[in-house]
């Protein structure tokens, strides 16, 4: 009996070290990345402003669980997708949901009139709750998101420069 209550407490103590230790991370999770691209941004937009042009650089646009519904609208693999149309052409939002998360994700196209060079910035945004699995699991993002965007972002930089992109055993 003696041992069955040092077990529950130490259960309860070490439950709230962790939830303390959780809280002390943040409750928004942003990953971005970013890419140069060396062609006037009007030529990228088309790429980047709908489903149309997701298909050519993102990886897995393709495979039979993506159902393209619209321009701005689709299931991935379980995740609707819908594309905000209703900013500038060169923000495009987009929210991302599935059963038990909600994402936000912004694709902004951006240069100067004196500059050559097209910056496309990629950004996922995701509010967390404040329970310690999610927040530890918050963790990951960076890594898993952030390895498929650079990917896509080098694919997008491929297309819209015309140049094949190294031979690698991803691709």
């Amino acid at each position: 009996m003696r041992f069955l209550k040092l077990g529950l407490i130490s259960a309860v103590v070490l439950f709230a070290v962790v939830t303390f230790i959780s809280l002390l991370f943040p409750s928004t999770v942003i990953v971005s990345r970013a890419v140069n691209i060396y062609v006037p941004k009007d030529s990228i937009v088309p790429l980047v402003k709908d489903f149309n042009g997701w298909k050519k650089w993102i990886n897995g646009m393709e495979k039979e669980s993506v159902k393209i519904l619209s321009a701005t609208e689709a299931n991935l693999a379980g995740t609707t997708v819908i594309i905000d149309t209703t900013g500038s052409v060169y923000s495009i939002r987009s929210s991302w949901q599935n059963k038990s998360k909600k994402m936000t994700s912004a694709i902004n196209v951006l240069n100067d009139s004196a500059s050559k060079i097209t910056i496309v910035q990629w950004e996922f945004e995701q509010h967390i709750k404040w329970y310690p699995w999610e927040k530890f699991a918050s963790m990951m993002n960076d890594k898993i998101l952030g390895t498929m965007m650079e990917s896509n972002l080098a694919r997008l930089k491929s297309i819209a420069e015309k140049t094949p992109l190294p031979v690698t055993m991803e691709n």
